[in-house]
C-alpha cells in the first residue's frame, strides 16, 4: 500500500501542469520524464563507480545527478520552452564530457538520437530550425567519432566497468525513445481516432436525412448510379408517396407529421427484405430500391407493406388517424439511363394518385 501510495504521488508529481495555462502539458510531462531518466541513470552510474574507486567519475556522475536534479525542479517554476532548451544543451554537454572522458565505445553518443526524436516531437512546425539542429548533431557526432580516434580517453576504464557502461546505456537510450514514442505517438493516434471518426460522422450526416435516418436523395443517386452500372440481376425500383399529407399537416401539426414519417420509415425498415435500400426522396415521398428482385417479386414485398403501413394507428390528439401510400414499380431494363428509370417511377405514382390512391401501379 506504501508503494502504491508512492508511485501515485510521483505520478501527481510528474503530472502537476505547466506553468503558463497556454503551454504543452504532455510536453512538461516528457521533460520530467527523460530528466528523471538522466537522473537515474547518472545515480546508477555512481554506483557503478563506488567498486572501482574513481574519484573523478564519482564527481562527474555526482555533478551530474544534482544538475538534472536541478532541471527537474526548474520544469515546476519555469516556462516549457526554457526548460526544454536547458535539458537539450545539458544532455549535449554531457554527451560530449562522457565521450571525452570514457570513449566512443561507452555509447553515450546515441543518446543525441534521443535528442533528435525529441526535437521533431516536441516543437510544433519550425521546420528549419529541426533541420538546423539535425546538422548540430551530425556534426557533433561526428566531431566526438573522429576525436575518439585520435585520442584515448580521459579515464581507463576496466572490461567489467565498461560492459556495465554499455549494458545501462542500451537500457537507457531504447528507455528514453521508447517514452518519447509512447507519449507523442498517443496524442497523434488519438488525434487520428477523432479525425476519423468525425469524418465519418460528416460522411453520415451529408448521406443520411436527420429526420426518419433513411437515405438521403443524394446518397440514393450515388447508390442507384453504382448498382445500375453494375447490375447483372433484375432490379426494381419504387417511388411512393404518402396520400394527403399535405392534409395530415394542416389538421394535427407538423409535429404528428414528423411522426408519421418516422413510423413509416421504420415499417419500411421492418417489412421490406433484406439488403432493400430506403431513401427518403423529399417531403413525403420515398424511393424504395430492391436489388436482385424483379417486378413481381419486388410487387409482392409492396403489398404486405401496403396493408402494414395501413394498419398503423397515429396519435392526432382529440382523435387517431391511419394514412396511406401509394407506389409507382418498375422494372429495370437494363438500357434505360437514371433519369429515364426515376421519369417512368414517377409517372407511374402519379397514375397511381388519379385512379384512386393507395395502391401499386406497375
Amino acid at each position: 500500500m506504501k508503494v502504491t501510495g508512492l508511485f501515485n504521488k510521483l505520478y501527481k508529481l510528474i503530472c502537476k501542469d505547466t506553468v503558463d495555462r497556454n503551454e504543452s502539458t504532455r510536453l512538461i510531462i516528457v521533460i520530467r520524464m527523460l530528466t528523471l531518466t538522466m537522473i537515474v541513470y547518472s545515480f546508477i552510474n555512481s554506483i557503478l563507480f563506488l567498486p572501482v574507486s574513481s574519484a573523478g567519475g564519482l564527481i562527474f556522475f555526482n555533478v551530474c545527478l544534482i544538475v538534472f536534479l536541478g532541471i527537474l525542479v526548474m520544469s515546476y517554476y519555469q516556462r516549457t520552452l526554457a526548460t526544454y532548451y536547458t535539458l537539450n544543451i545539458t544532455i549535449l554537454v554531457w554527451v560530449v564530457i562522457n565521450v571525452r572522458l570514457f570513449g566512443w565505445n561507452i555509447g553515450v553518443q546515441h543518446f543525441l538520437s534521443v535528442l533528435l526524436v525529441f526535437c521533431f516531437f516536441a516543437r510544433y512546425r519550425q521546420e528549419h530550425l529541426k533541420i538546423a539542429y539535425v546538422l548540430v548533431l551530425l556534426v557533433l557526432r561526428l566531431y566526438l567519432f573522429f576525436y575518439c580516434q585520435n585520442n584515448d580517453p580521459g579515464m581507463d576504464l576496466t572490461e567489467t566497468v565498461l560492459y556495465r557502461f554499455q549494458l545501462l546505456n542500451s537500457f537507457a537510450i531504447f528507455w528514453s525513445l521508447s517514452m518519447l514514442a509512447y507519449f507523442f505517438s498517443t496524442d497523434t493516434q488519438a488525434l487520428e481516432g477523432k479525425l476519423i471518426e468525425y469524418n465519418q460522422q460528416l460522411k453520415t450526416q451529408a448521406s443520411i436525412d436527420p429526420l426518419t435516418g433513411l437515405h438521403n436523395r443524394r446518397s440514393t443517386i450515388e447508390y442507384l448510379e453504382s448498382l445500375l452500372a453494375s447490375a447483372e440481376r433484375a432490379v426494381s425500383i419504387c417511388l411512393c408517396d404518402i396520400d394527403f399529407f399535405k392534409r395530415v399537416n394542416d389538421t394535427y401539426g407538423h409535429d404528428v407529421g414528423d411522426t408519421v414519417l418516422q413510423k413509416i420509415a421504420e415499417a419500411f425498415g421492418n417489412e421490406l427484405p433484406a439488403g432493400s435500400f430506403i431513401s427518403r426522396w423529399g417531403g413525403e415521398e420515398f424511393l424504395l430500391i430492391f436489388p436482385d428482385s424483379n417486378g413481381d417479386e419486388a410487387r409482392i414485398s409492396l403489398e404486405t407493406l401496403r396493408q402494414k403501413i395501413k394498419a398503423i394507428t397515429f396519435d392526432g390528439g382529440s382523435e387517431t388517424f391511419s394514412v396511406s401510400l401509394t407506389y409507382g414499380l418498375v422494372e429495370y431494363d437494363f438500357q434505360s439511363n437514371l433519369t429515364a428509370i426515376l421519369k417512368e417511377a414517377d409517372e407511374k405514382l402519379y397514375l397511381g394518385k388519379e385512379t384512386g390512391r393507395d395502391r401499386i401501379v406497375f
